[in-house]
C-alpha cells in the first residue's frame, strides 16, 4: 500500500474551502489520490476528507500539520492529519460468543485489516487458545457481579498499557462505566442486533420469532454513556421468512453482526468516519 496522508475535517460551510485545501495541496506539490466532501445543509457543517501522495510532499508528517494550522485556524476547523502507513493499534475485547472475534482475527491474520492487535481482554477464559494461536495474548480479566469496579480498573489499566487507539467490544456482554466511555470518545467500537430497544433481554431471536419478524440486522457505533445509543457507524439487515426458526435467526443474525462490525471498523481504521453530534459522516 502506498503511504498517504490523510486529511479529514469540519468546519462551518462557507465559500472557498475546498479551493484552499487544494491550493495548499498543490502549492507545494502534492498529488491528491483522493476526495470526498460533503455540506449538511441543515446544520450549516462542511466535511471533508482528503488522501495525499506522502511522497509528493516535502514534509514530515508533523511539518504538513504546522504548515496547515494557519488555514485550519482560518475556517474555524476540527482536523486531523493521518499517516497511511502507522497502524492503528486496537485492543479487542469479547466475553463468550465468538463470531465477531474469529472474524475480525481472520481478516486481522489475512491482511484485510491493516491495524494491530496488541491483546484481547475477555471476561471469560473461553476464546483464549483461539486468541493465542493467533500469537495474540489474552487476558482473563473476571467480573464479580457484586463489585465490577476491579475489573474495569484492569481493563482500563490493560487499554493504557498497550496504548490502544482504538478499542472493539466484539460481543463484549458488559455496559462500560462512563469514565471509561468519556475517556475513549470516538475510539471504542461495539457491535448489537437490530432488534434493540424491540427486543431486550435475553433470547432476542427466540422473541423476534414469536413476534414474526421479516428483517433482522446488526448496528455498529461508537460507544457513549448513553447504552447502544452512540453515532452509528454502520448497519445491515437481511430478509428471513416464516420457515427461519429461532437457531436460523442466530446464525443469520450473527453473519450480519460479523459483516457489520469489520466494515465499521476497516472504516474507521481508514480515518472515513467523521462525527458530528450524535450522528456520522461516512465517506465510504
Amino acid at each position: 500500500m502506498e503511504r498517504r496522508y490523510r486529511l479529514v475535517l469540519s468546519c462551518p460551510d462557507r465559500v472557498g474551502i475546498v479551493s484552499m485545501v487544494s491550493n495548499f495541496i498543490s502549492s507545494h506539490g502534492g498529488s491528491i489520490t483522493d476526495a470526498n466532501q460533503h455540506s449538511d445543509v441543515s446544520t450549516g457543517c462542511f466535511f471533508m476528507r482528503v488522501e495525499i501522495d506522502a511522497s509528493t510532499l516535502p514534509f514530515t508528517l508533523d511539518e504538513l500539520k504546522k504548515a496547515f494550522e494557519p488555514i485550519a485556524a482560518s475556517f474555524q476547523m476540527e482536523w486531523e492529519i493521518h499517516d497511511s502507513a502507522r497502524p492503528k493499534r486496537v485492543v479487542l475485547m469479547a466475553s463468550r460468543e465468538s463470531h465477531c472475534l474469529a472474524d475480525l482475527l481472520y481478516r486481522f491474520h489475512s491482511n484485510e485489516l491493516f491495524c494491530e492487535i496488541p491483546c484481547v481482554i475477555s471476561n471469560h477464559d473461553d476464546l483464549r487458545s483461539m486468541v493465542e494461536w493467533h500469537g495474540i495474548p489474552y487476558h482473563h480479566v473476571p467480573v464479580d457481579p457484586a463489585d465490577k469496579t476491579p475489573h474495569f480498573a484492569e481493563v482500563n489499566r490493560l487499554i493504557a498499557e498497550h496504548e490502544a487507539d482504538t478499542v472493539v467490544l466484539a460481543r463484549y456482554m458488559q455496559i462500560l462505566p462512563p469514565d471509561l466511555c468519556d475517556r475513549y470518545p470516538h475510539r471504542i467500537i461495539n457491535i448489537h442486533h437490530s432488534f434493540l430497544p424491540s427486543f431486550a433481554g435475553a433470547k432476542p431471536y427466540h422473541q423476534a420469532h414469536e413476534r414474526g419478524v421479516k428483517l433482522i440486522g446488526a448496528t455498529c457505533h461508537y460507544v457513549t454513556q448513553d447504552l447502544d445509543a452512540g453515532p452509528i457507524i454502520d448497519q445491515d439487515v437481511t430478509r428471513i421468512s416464516h420457515r427461519d426458526m429461532p437457531e436460523d435467526m442466530v446464525r443469520l443474525g450473527r453473519d450480519v453482526e460479523k459483516t457489520v462490525l469489520a466494515r465499521g471498523l476497516r472504516w474507521h481504521l481508514e480515518d472515513r468516519v467523521l462525527v458530528h453530534g450524535n450522528k456520522t459522516v461516512v465517506f465510504a
